[in-house]
């Protein structure tokens, strides 16, 4: 972050959401730096980023709804019926069968399981039809200017997600999304977007809004780029010792990352109730249940579930999800 941007952020902490919200985010003190360093950096014209600062509008409800991720307030029991029931699971069927043909097209291209991209897109969507209601502008601009303890990265997506809808041609004003500023049916950020969307099927246009074709190809090539590796494991159930230390266990998205090998976790007292090569890396994780919990040892890729979203339990959602769709495809 630069320092003029820190600065302005300081001084915007001063002023109250009433006077930002009657006002409008083109005179606020951290959007003229943003605009500022667009015109400079990449070059913008200054009063086009000043109109779209005066239309964009802080939601409260964004701030609101941050402030309480599921994930953060619910247990692994509570979270995965979420994601794990009938509807999404019925839905999910429609989808593989409507996309059959694209599905298996980014799996021979792209190397990602089918299930898995029909899962991510699940999970984050319902398949495209809860894809988010607020305008990507007022998302990015609310957390990126009134939500200090992610401005630094919300002032960056907000860079990007204008440099996107210039680059594709959009309307700043136009794009719908989450209250976080995730866009589509697979939920990029503009970051994701710009580095990882692609236009599957030729027409010119990423459109991961409403282009299914596009969502699934983008799904999967953020997949890709992040080492999927189709063929292997994700994960295996496991049994687990009464005196297992917890600091043994996935404690936070710092854990993600497999360090340990099988071996060395059944050492511990942590085994897998299937045959893993035993030098295989390894996560630990222990989800709580009604009465009790349940084990788990994720490999690589669920570690790479876990670059789309940094949650051991999102994770092992789309897992799952991915699992029960699998079973239920037919050829």
């Amino acid at each position: 972050m630069s320092i003029r941007l820190k600065i302005a952020l300081v001084f915007s902490c001063l002023w109250t959401a009433l006077s930002c919200a009657a006002d409008n985010y083109a005179v606020h003190p951290a959007a003229q730096v943003v605009v500022d360093e667009l015109v400079q950096e990449e070059g913008f014209d200054r009063e086009e980023l000043m109109q779209v600062f005066m239309e964009a509008e802080r939601q409260e409800s964004i701030l609101k709804a941050i402030a309480r991720p599921a994930e953060k307030t619910k247990a692994w029991y509570e979270y995965r019926e979420i994601f794990l029931n009938e509807k999404r699971e019925r839905q999910g069927l429609e989808f593989f069968a409507e996309h059959r043909e694209t599905l298996a097209r980014a799996e021979r291209e792209l190397g990602v399981p089918a299930r898995i991209i029909v899962a991510i897109i699940g999970v984050e969507t319902y398949y495209g039809r809860v894809a988010g209601s607020y305008r990507v502008i007022d998302a990015l601009s609310t957390l990126a200017f009134d939500y200090p303890k992610r401005s630094e990265f919300f002032t960056k997506e907000l860079k990007n997600y204008l440099i996107l809808t210039r680059e594709q041609g959009f309307d700043p004003l136009d794009l719908k999304g989450s209250y976080a500023g995730a866009m589509g049916y697979g939920q990029f950020m503009p970051s994701s977007y710009r580095e990882y969307a692609i236009d599957f099927d030729g027409d010119g246009v990423a459109d991961i809004w409403n282009n299914p074709v596009d969502a699934i190809g983008s799904v999967a090539n953020y997949f890709k780029r992040h080492g999927w590796r189709l063929g292997e494991p994700v994960v295996f159930a496991a049994d687990a010792a009464a005196d297992v230390p917890d600091e043994l266990f996935v404690q936070g998205r710092s854990d993600l990352k497999p360090q340990r090998t099988v071996a060395e976790f059944a050492a511990a007292g942590i085994v897998a109730r299937q045959e893993v090569d035993p030098e295989a890396l390894a996560t630990a994780m222990k989800f709580e249940l009604e009465d009790g919990y349940e084990y788990w040892l994720g490999l690589h890729n669920f570690y790479v579930i876990t670059r789309y979203n940094h949650s051991a339990m999102y994770a092992m959602s789309v897992y799952q999800l991915s699992q029960r769709l699998a079973a239920q495809v037919t050829e």
